[in-house]
């Protein structure tokens, strides 16, 4: 397959991290390509900055993924520093090496621009006066998508009220419930791109060639695994594929396995170039193969998968705007991904479930995490780059090991307040008591570390993946599963599940030099609220924020949560017996409901985005969810509901 047939922009650019004096974007060409870069705003004095392909080079790193598929990251430090508060328009210009003509990537991407505009922008905002917040978006969930509304939102207002940034709290992709019609779309793209073919360890095909190509195991990819004790216990922990009680019904029937297929994920979710290259619909032969309910089911996913595909060129446009912090969650790697210790042991010292753990990780890396912070990444990317040349070779299982080594994935922006963000997946609080009760979201180390970092701060954004309060009612129905063994049966991911994790996290918030003004931004729970948090026992208590917005294009069961919602009301108000017997620290959580909710409502279930705006202290002065229908609901912050305070338990 040669190039000529493919788009020379695949996917970004997506702005990263910007500071005043550097500037990242990420990219991926389907050859590679030299760059060059005009930035101008309208300041006084005007700043103007012409960086040449020759000056460029210096700040791009480029690697190799597959014959027509090349990652750039450009992180470009600045002799001027950007102005602040202003539009900064850009001309990012990209040619092939062996080419001549230069091109925009306007030019390239013809939906880059907002109407009005003559070039893609951004504004350097340190202040965080708003930022936009979501997690868990799904391609194949049966609705609109969160990122289109947040688009829309750009749009519609003045760019003078733009957000600060866009933090994307987990679950970008995923790939362990990947749709059939999605799968084989990945499929194509894999071919279209020429991947190097791997070989899989201890599975019953040798090659992902054949596993894309021939044989490529549609809904049933569990049984790959090979017939031993081994392959018996990873079936169990990570390809359950079966129904869990009160929370998700998983589908790890299609779970991402190669290298190659997860990279395809990453760009089907974030770019329609590729959507460009491939065939409509399902082969005739593979419906008809189907049971009539699967073939039934295929068909309402494609036609999911075809309207995500359509919101596409928008989540580009969005993406090109703001800048855009990523942080994992188990879905961009696997579900469960590391919540007990006995998982843990099953999935890694397995070849096979290790290098699909490994792969997905790998994307993680070069797809998200590299723009975090490009300089933590830097000793990585050349480990990196021998394991896609060579996939499935000693380099590809040296480079994911390495990556389960590898302890910089949290990391903090230089905003104001400072944007904290925690990895809650890799630097895991072990069970004392069994390995297969949950591990706690944090380590000791980690959370001393936390500590350190937060000392002499006056307000802080705290990104924990899964929140740091939620829900009583669910977190003790987790309890309850967890006491009977079944951890893994309820998602038992909360902080409050291991007590070693939970106390040293709440001991932050007590600590005598803890930022007065703490905002936790928080997702992968498939609904959103906002919840007010108090120390009773401290006469200068920090103001401590939880605030949830999930799912980008996800959902919770709508009749189980509003179950749930009312009884959790009932059960913990603060004149409730259940809620006294039940307090373990001297913490009150108050609800804010949602402006307009019926009688017991707190949760907010509807897929969209989160927008919260702060006031310069960095307390929150409005909090909004703006759904991807186009509703916006507002959380009323005047006052919290006294008949659902509680103390918050362990």
């Amino acid at each position: 397959m040669t190039t000529d047939s493919v788009p020379l922009l695949l996917a970004g650019p997506i702005l990263r991290r910007i500071t005043p004096t550097r500037l990242t974007f990420w990219l991926a060409t389907s050859a590679a390509v030299d760059c060059q870069l005009r930035l101008q705003s309208h300041s006084e004095p005007p700043y103007s900055a012409h960086c040449s392909s020759q000056q460029l080079s210096g700040a791009t790193t480029e690697l190799q993924l597959a014959s027509s598929l090349y990652l750039q990251l450009i992180d470009l430090p600045l002799q001027q520093p950007l102005p602040l508060e202003l539009a900064v328009y850009y001309d990012l210009q990209l040619k092939a090496k062996q080419d001549s003509h230069w091109q925009s990537c306007y030019q390239l991407v013809h939906t880059l621009r907002y109407p009005g505009q003559h070039l893609p922008f951004f504004r350097l905002q340190p202040q965080v006066r708003q930022l936009l917040h979501g997690s868990c978006r799904k391609p194949h969930f049966n609705g609109p998508d969160g990122l289109v509304r947040a688009d829309q939102y750009l749009a519609a207002c003045s760019a003078q009220d733009w957000p600060s940034l866009l933090m994307l709290s987990g679950d970008q992709i995923y790939a362990d419930d990947v749709a059939m019609p999605m799968l084989h779309a990945i499929h194509q793209l894999t071919e279209k791109l020429g991947f190097a073919d791997e070989k899989l360890p201890n599975a019953e095909i040798q090659s992902s060639s054949e596993l894309h190509q021939q044989r490529p195991y549609y809904g049933q990819r569990e049984q790959l695994l090979p017939d031993t004790q081994a392959g018996r216990q990873v079936l169990q922990q990570v390809f359950k594929g079966v129904r869990k009680p009160v929370f998700t019904s998983d589908n790890a029937h299609n779970h991402l396995i190669s290298f190659a297929e997860v990279c395809c994920m990453y760009l089907l979710v974030w770019s329609p170039q590729c959507w460009s290259l491939l065939s409509s619909g399902l082969p005739a032969d593979l419906v008809l193969s189907l049971p009539a309910k699967q073939q039934h089911k295929a068909q309402q996913q494609h036609q999911s998968i075809q309207a995500f595909a359509a919101g596409l060129g928008q989540v580009q446009r969005l993406m090109a705007h703001l800048p855009v912090a990523m942080i994992f969650d188990d879905h961009d790697i696997s579900d469960d991904w590391n919540l007990t210790a006995e998982w843990e042991q099953t999935a890694y010292q397995q070849p096979f479930s290790r290098r699909i753990i490994g792969n997905a990780l790998l994307g993680y890396a070069l797809f998200q995490g590299w723009g975090n912070t490009p300089e933590r990444h830097q000793p990585l990317l050349p480990l990196c780059q021998q394991a896609a040349a060579k996939p499935g070779s000693s380099v590809h299982d040296d480079c994911i090991s390495a990556l389960l080594k590898f302890n910089q994935w949290h990391y903090q922006w230089p905003t104001e307040p400072p944007l904290i963000v925690l990895d809650t997946r890799t630097q895991r609080w072990r069970s004392e008591v069994s390995a297969a009760n949950p591990s706690g979201l944090m380590d000791w180390e980690s959370i001393t570390d936390l500590q350190q970092q937060l000392l002499g701060k006056k307000a802080v954004l705290l990104v924990s993946p899964a929140p740091v309060f939620g829900v009583k009612l669910i977190e003790a129905i987790q309890h309850l599963f967890t006491a009977f063994g079944k951890p893994l049966l309820v998602d038992a991911e909360s902080w409050m599940a291991h007590p070693g994790s939970a106390h040293a996290l709440l001991n932050l918030f007590r600590h005598p030099k803890t930022p007065q003004n703490f905002v936790i931004l928080s997702g992968d729970v498939h609904y959103s609220f906002v919840f007010q948090v108090g120390l009773r026992c401290r006469e200068y208590s920090p103001s401590i924020w939880q605030i949830t917005s999930s799912g980008l294009k996800n959902e919770f069961p709508a009749r189980l949560l509003q179950w749930l919602d009312r009884c959790n009301r009932w059960l913990y108000a603060s004149r409730s017996p259940l809620n006294w017997l039940t307090k373990r620290r001297q913490m009150k959580v108050t609800h804010h409901k949602p402006v307009g909710a019926t009688a017991g409502q707190r949760l907010v279930n509807s897929a969209g985005i989160g927008l919260v705006q702060l006031t310069a202290d960095g307390v929150p002065q409005r909090v909004l969810q703006l759904t991807a229908k186009g509703e916006t609901v507002e959380f009323d912050l005047t006052q919290g509901d006294d008949e659902v305070s509680e103390d918050y338990s362990l």
